[in-house]
């Protein structure tokens, strides 16, 4: 069970940012969730959005860097040791992390932890062995 992200490259400069933003708002795209990390010259900018397949094009059609990977997106029990829980999960079965980012969902009181991993298919396993929700792209409407 694997969620589309879509990941831009972009110049770290002035404008880069909105000018995504607004590529996305006028495609009537919506974020869901979204982490920025960058270097002195370049960041990525990683996205969750309502319609991936879109997205790409029409990013890719504005000359924009981008590639779609496939991540996990856990539910996580707002609680201390919540995500220390999944992690654990993960180790047991020898998946390593690549990154991850998180967002709030307040009506829920759940965190939703965006994870790439070096082995989905034994990260999907593992987790849902372990009774671990993961969503899909269509959950997001439900979020």
């Amino acid at each position: 069970m694997a969620v589309k992200q879509i990941s831009v490259f972009l110049e770290n400069k002035q404008g880069r940012l909105i000018a995504v933003t607004e590529c996305l708002a006028k495609h009537q795209i919506n974020i869901h969730a979204l982490s920025a990390a960058d270097t002195a010259d370049f960041g990525i900018l990683r996205l969750i959005v309502d319609q991936p397949d879109t997205a790409l094009r029409v990013l890719r059609e504005h000359d924009f860097t981008v590639l779609e990977t496939e991540v996990l997106v856990v539910r996580v029990e707002d609680r201390p040791g919540g995500l220390n829980d999944i992690l654990k999960i993960l180790i047991s079965a020898n998946i390593n992390v690549d990154y991850i980012y998180a967002f709030y969902n307040m009506d829920q009181a759940t965190a939703l932890n965006i994870i790439k991993v070096d082995n989905m298919a034994a990260a999907t396993a593992a987790l849902t062995d372990a009774g671990i929700s993961l969503l899909e792209d269509k959950d997001f409407d439900r979020v």
